[in-house]
Formats: C-alpha cells, structure tokens, sequence
C-alpha cells in the first residue's frame, strides 16, 4: 500500500507568498519568476520548418509528437540539415536541456539525455527549451516543478485559442513560483526520483496485468469459439487455416451461411443533433438520425479504414456508408457468431492500401465453423461469464493506476511548493542514487 503525502512532514515555519495560488510557503524559500532564473527560446519567428526541409538524415528535428513519457523518442525523431541546424544556435540541443510543449498539446515536459557526442539535435516549432541563467538553479528541479498541480493550473488558466491552444513565451516566463536554495532544490529532485520511480514501478506492474488480461481474453474467446467447451470432444481437421482443427460434430461452412451483409448509407441528409437513432461508426455511435437503417440484433463489420473491430449492436440504427451491417439467420446465436468475429484474419481479407478496405464477397466467403444451436448459445454464455471477470480485474487495475497517478501528482506538488519538508530524507538505496540525474540538476 502506498504511503500518503501526510506522512511526511512540514517545514517549522512559513511565510505567506503574496501569490493566491501558492497560499503559505517555507520562511526560508524565494519568490521569483521563470524570466529570472531560466532562459528560454523557442523557434526564431515562431515558425516551424515544413515538410521540405525534413531529411532522413542529419541533425534531429524534435517536435512534442516525439515525447515519450519525459523522454525524447530519438528513433521517431524528423531530421533537418546542416544549415537549418545553424540557423539557430541558441536552440541547438544538449543533454540536461529542459523541454517543454507550447502549443497543442501544452506543459508536456521532457528532458534531454543520451544525446551521443556526435549527433546533433534542434527544435521545430512548438517547444520551449528552458536552461539556467545562472549557478543557483536546477534544471531537474524545474523538470519537477512544471509537473506541478501549481503550473498545470497556471498553463490552463492562461492557454489562450480554441481550435490548437497555445502558451506563449511572454506568459511563460512570467510564471511565479517559490524556490529554495540549489542544495534545497537538488535534494527535492533526488527524493522525487526516488519516490516516482516507486509509483512508476506499481503502474507499470498494473498496466501489465491489464494488457496480460486483454491478452488472455482475446485468448479465451478464440479457443471456445473454435474448440468449444469439452476438451475430450473428438476433434477435425477444419480445413481453414486460421480455425486448425475443431470438434468432429461441428459444421463447417463460411459466414455466408449464419448471416447476410448490407451496405452501410451516408447519414448527413439524416443527422439530427438530439434525440433519433443511433448512427454507428468503427469507434461506436458518433452522431444521431431522424431514420434508421435497420432494427433488431446485427453485428458491424468495417468496409473501409478501420476493419478489423466488429461490433455487436441492437435496436434501430443507421451506420455509416463505410460500414456494413448485418442480418443474422434465426437460428444463430448473435453472440457466438460476434465472438467467432472477433478472431477473423481481416489481415488477410482487408487491401494492402493506405486506407485498408474489404469486399462483401471476400467477408461472406470467409471459412466459419458452426456448432450446434444449443453449443453456440453455451459458449456464449461462458464468454460472457469470463469477460464479467475479466472485466472486473481491468477495471480494478484502472482504478489502481488512477489513484496512483493522483498520489503521483499530490506528491510533486506538494514537494516543489514546499508543503512537505524532504530535507533529511535519506535514499534507501544510495548505491542507485541515479548520478546522472544528480548531473542534470546542476
């Protein structure tokens, strides 16, 4: 169980801030702005280079697409050539620079490191690289700080546009913030370190679990719908690839035979705002309509784009004319034959294109194994069942990973305002006191 912020504790005396936001702060700790302790440029005009001036090789070109976690992900990197990289020294990148996003997607942070001494690295547009003005500051301490509840609240109170928002480098550098001395700041960012690199640990454990369950499930699903539910049945050869072998009693025929395929329709001469019915997309309903398509059990196969995610429907509902929507014959079970569905090779049914697209002709003439009726409704229901379970754990782990990432967050805040004092904290592992980070904070 993870210990709580109130278990560490406070400072013996404070000070009112003057600023709303920060409320009391340590005695000893300064008010003081970005603009006197960092220098921070973006790049020149504000412009970023266009397609033309990418190269495959050459300098990186890092944009906030290639932020990975507080990583940059050199590998997904743009590149530029050698004039564009000297068009700007002063946004010419070097290991323990401080990055952090100003438009879209504002107040990502990331720092720089495992730059090798012969590559070379700038920005585009839309990232702010931060540095110290002068001895007393730390650049991991900063790192900390914008991932503050303090900057997260300033960035959305000052963001300004509706379509892309963006941060401008005159509001950044007047964010106010409290700040103790460098040796101060250097032991907040070791005990940071340390303490996220814990929760970072138990959230990665969770998120495993959640992929190993998913994983199982997909798992679970292909072996009961193409196997059953008896293990000593008396199994065949299917003759389809993808179903291997399958029990003796079971028919095989193609999907052709349990259900029919209809075109999906254009809804906009439809579309209403409220109320109507359902209109169904690869990702679910996404708009409403004053008619319907359809009314009763069907399942939703993708014509173009996204393919390979059926779905299970009910009721009235239009779907768009990207889709295909189904009428199942009466005696199938509507579940079995969406389970069974679920594992179809749309690899191989779908066009090797940049939009993936698939034919009625090739979906209907796909290989699929039929049980009886009384099976096909059992290996629903045992599904079912699983997926209840299985769901359950997911949704655990969620709520695990949730809560871990509030602690997470209260932690830093906490720690860089200066509510909780970690000055005699001790690292339990000084063997693994991670140097390099300590590097970086000077």
């Amino acid at each position: 169980m993870l210990n709580t912020v109130e278990k560490y504790q406070q400072y013996a005396e404070y000070k009112d801030s003057g600023v709303e936001w920060l409320g009391e702060i340590p005695s000893h700790w300064i008010i003081t702005k970005v603009k006197y302790e960092a220098y921070v440029k973006a790049r020149v005009g504000w412009h970023g280079l266009k397609s033309d001036d990418f190269t495959d090789e050459g300098p990186y070109l890092v944009t906030g697409s290639d932020f990975r976690g507080t990583n940059i992900d050199w590998s997904q990197c743009y590149h530029c050539d050698e004039p564009r990289y000297e068009q700007d020294p002063y946004i010419q990148l070097k290991n323990g620079d401080l990055l952090i996003t100003k438009d879209g997607t504002i107040g990502k942070v990331a720092l720089v490191n495992n730059l090798k001494n012969d590559e070379k690295a700038t920005l585009n547009s839309g990232i702010f690289v931060v540095r110290p003005l002068r001895e007393n500051f730390s650049t991991k301490f900063y790192f900390w700080l914008l991932q503050s509840k303090v900057f997260k609240g300033f960035v959305d109170f000052n963001k300004t546009g509706s379509t892309i928002v963006h941060l401008y480098q005159d509001t950044f550098v007047n964010f106010e913030y409290a700040s103790p001395n460098l040796e101060d700041q250097i032991q907040i960012t070791n005990f940071l370190d340390h303490e996220t690199a814990k929760i970072d640990s138990l959230i990665e454990k969770q998120q495993q679990l959640i992929e190993l369950l998913k994983e199982k499930r997909q798992a679970v699903i292909s072996h009961a719908v193409t196997k059953g539910l008896h293990p000593d049945v008396p199994m065949k050869d299917s003759g389809v690839e993808w179903l291997g072998q399958v029990p003796e009693h079971w028919d095989i025929g193609r999907l052709k035979n349990v259900l029919s395929i209809k075109n999906g329709r254009d809804y906009k001469t439809v579309e209403v705002e409220l109320g109507g019915y359902p209109v169904y997309g690869s990702g679910g309903i996404f708009k409403r309509s004053s008619a319907y398509l359809y009314e009763g059990v069907s399942i939703l196969f993708g014509r173009k784009g996204t393919v390979d995610k059926p779905l299970l429907v009910d009721g009235r509902f239009w779907t768009v004319d990207t889709m295909f929507y189904s009428e199942l014959n009466a005696d199938t079970d509507s579940e079995y034959i969406y389970f069974q569905s679920l594992g179809f090779p749309f690899d191989m049914l779908s066009t090797n294109t940049a939009l993936p697209s698939m034919t009625q002709e090739d979906l209907l003439n796909l290989g699929f194994v039929i049980p009886p009726h009384n099976e096909q409704k059992a290996i629903s229901e045992y599904i079912q069942n699983y997926l209840n379970k299985s769901n359950n754990l997911v949704e655990k782990a969620e709520v695990a990973i949730q809560l871990m990432q509030e602690r997470r967050t209260a932690l830093i805040s906490s720690t860089v305002t200066g509510k909780i004092d970690v000055r005699n904290w001790q690292n339990p592992n000084p063997n693994n006191n991670n140097e390099a980070n300590t590097e970086l904070s000077q």
